[in-house]
């Protein structure tokens, strides 16, 4: 019992629920964690330690209401929390404090989870990274824009912890940090009390350390009862291989690790085929770099006005760049990502998840950029749900990832094959 902290949320809640351990048992193995670990990760953007335990007290106090009652979270700093400030990776809001919290933060707290605190942010969620750095090597990028997410659930200070992607803030982030990362089909969830960037692209996720943690804690945020993660389909997956339009950006050991991935799938009985979108897809990227930018300029319109000098170059830029886009190229690249959307289910026609990247490798060394997110631009600008799984480690010791698509609104299908291949490989 002496590493508490390593635990899973699910492996938690059942030595709570047979009084083997207490929420603040937990919080407290949580907290030296962090103060052993934190002057070289710096995962944290607020950490009030004597919060995090007075509200593991109330929640052992408290009659238990599920399956995350007593679990410590975490959630990225754009996210409003009435007791914490919010400050979206910005000195423009330094010490912000919202009036209240979001509603996914309010879902946990309902259900008896404890919030810890709040992780770091790239500026504004975008990709100006923050102080963060990688729990498995410091030099390297922890991924962003979810970059002190990804290191806390990594390194094991906090089971749970919530991020957001609208380009690829989710997935590579957990990728590059040997955790487990949720981003579901887009507008499951109400967003409100969360930094919005692009409507038709923000999405909020899940990082921990299962499949099945992963499940429990997105059912609680939509306000369901938690049930087992299936352990498959009731048959053998269909996987498609689908090395995307920008296999040429796969470093070596994500080529290893994709092609060892599929292997072991069809050991394990699955049927494995090559898939390959459609020629429309090759330029889904440049359209999400239009929508995206365009929408900085509204939705940071304001900060772009009065607060310019406060904003990287990198953001203003964007910012920018989003200006100078006439209405009529940007009514193409809706257009462009609405048909690909709509032509989504048909591409999966023979299979029920697709296999593909994560990243294109390990996390690159220095701490000045966040990593390419070429992988994770299609399946957010496609609005598909996604889950990567920490499947190796690459030349330089750090992770890599696998990813599982699947059709839109059909998470449940990808956390079920994520589970069924998970647990056999």
């Amino acid at each position: 019992m002496a590493e508490l902290y390593k635990l899973t949320a699910s492996e938690a809640a059942a030595l709570m629920e047979k009084n083997e351990i207490t929420s603040e048992d937990l919080v407290r193995a949580c907290l030296a964690r962090i103060e052993e670990r934190e002057e070289t990760v710096q995962a944290w953007q607020y950490l009030d330690p004597d919060f995090a335990i007075d509200e593991a007290r109330k929640a052992d106090a408290a009659e238990r209401k599920g399956p995350l009652h007593g679990i410590p979270f975490a959630t990225k700093d754009i996210i409003d929390t009435a007791d914490m400030p919010t400050e979206i990776g910005s000195p423009i809001y330094a010490g912000r404090r919202p009036d209240a919290d979001a509603p996914c933060v309010a879902a946990m707290r309902d259900a008896g989870a404890v919030l810890m605190g709040k992780t770091v942010t790239t500026e504004f969620a975008t990709f100006n990274p923050g102080k963060t750095r990688n729990p498995h090597n410091s030099g390297h990028t922890p991924g962003g824009s979810s970059s002190g997410s990804g290191a806390a659930v990594g390194d094991c200070m906090v089971p749970l912890a919530f991020g957001s992607q609208t380009a690829g803030s989710l997935i590579r982030p957990a990728a590059f940090c040997g955790a487990y990362g949720l981003k579901p089909t887009h507008g499951t969830v109400d967003l409100s009390g969360i930094l919005p960037l692009e409507a038709t692209l923000d999405t909020l996720g899940y990082m921990a350390r299962s499949v099945d943690d992963l499940a429990t804690y997105y059912a609680t945020v939509r306000g369901l009862t938690p049930e087992p993660v299936p352990d498959g389909i009731g048959r053998a997956p269909r996987v498609g291989l689908c090395r995307t339009p920008y296999w040429n950006k796969a470093q070596p050991e994500t080529v290893e690790a994709i092609e060892d991935a599929a292997a072991r799938f069809t050991e394990l009985g699955a049927e494995v085929t090559d898939a390959v979108l459609p020629d429309a897809y090759a330029d889904i990227h440049e359209s999400h770099r239009v929508i995206l930018n365009r929408g900085l300029t509204v939705t940071l319109g304001h900060e772009y006005d009065e607060h310019r000098n406060q904003l990287s170059e990198r953001l203003q830029t964007m910012i920018s760049n989003g200006l100078e886009i006439s209405d009529e190229r940007y009514a193409v690249a809706v257009e462009h990502a609405d048909a690909c959307r709509t032509g989504l289910d048909d591409a999966f026609t023979e299979f029920d998840v697709f296999l593909a990247p994560s990243a294109p490798g390990e996390a690159p060394e220095g701490l000045g950029m966040t990593g390419d997110p070429v992988f994770q631009l299609p399946w957010t600008t496609l609005h598909a749900p996604c889950i990567t799984i920490p499947y190796d480690t690459g030349p330089k010791g750090l992770p890599v990832g696998i990813q599982l698509i699947g059709r839109q609104r059909d998470d449940d299908t990808v956390l079920a094959v994520a589970k069924w291949f998970d647990t056999r490989r």
